[in-house]
């Protein structure tokens, strides 16, 4: 079962799977006993629980008829795996050869090669208690991101939902 249910605090909603004892809010971190927090949407598709997720919101921000003319997850999931060109392609019409990258990679891959610039930002959230985006920074520099690199990722990071910032603090989602 998935429940859509909101926070009394900020008005953030989220997808709940189950019926856990507790479950918090993404965007404050306040703790709702899950049986007192009022349900929107009950489904036992998690895929419906997102759609209906995704609909209040947009109705929220007044953008309905958007969200209308859009297709469903799915839909779009779908759209996005077979839009553009695969990497070797794109490889290849840069001039580049796609059988060097892919060696490249399995090198780096076999030695143990560093962590991607992604998971440095995604750690710097995660091992620190509500990181400032400085905070979130310094810790990427110190392992070898750019700072410009890091924001960027950071910002990336919360757009996609994995990631939410609260008075300039960030937590994981």
């Amino acid at each position: 079962m998935y429940a859509v249910v909101g926070c009394s605090e900020c008005d953030a909603l989220w997808v709940v799977e189950g019926r856990p004892e507790t479950t918090e809010c993404r965007r404050c971190g306040t703790r709702h006993r899950f049986d007192l927090l009022e349900r929107f949407v009950e489904t036992d598709d998690r895929a419906a629980a997102r759609e209906a997720r995704a609909r209040m919101l947009a109705e929220r921000s007044g953008e309905a008829e958007s969200f209308d003319a859009v297709g469903s997850f799915e839909e779009l999931e779908s759209e996005a795996e077979t839009a553009g060109v695969d990497d070797d392609e794109y490889l290849r019409e840069s001039g580049v050869d796609a059988e060097e990258v892919a060696a490249a990679g399995e090198r780096v891959t076999q030695s143990g090669g560093s962590r991607r610039r992604r998971e440095v930002v995604v750690d710097a959230v995660h091992e620190q208690d509500a990181p400032t985006e400085r905070e979130v920074v310094d810790y990427a520099e110190a392992h070898g991101v750019p700072a410009d690199a890091a924001r960027d990722l950071l910002e990336k990071l919360v757009r996609a939902g994995e990631v939410s910032e609260h008075r300039g603090e960030y937590r994981s989602v």
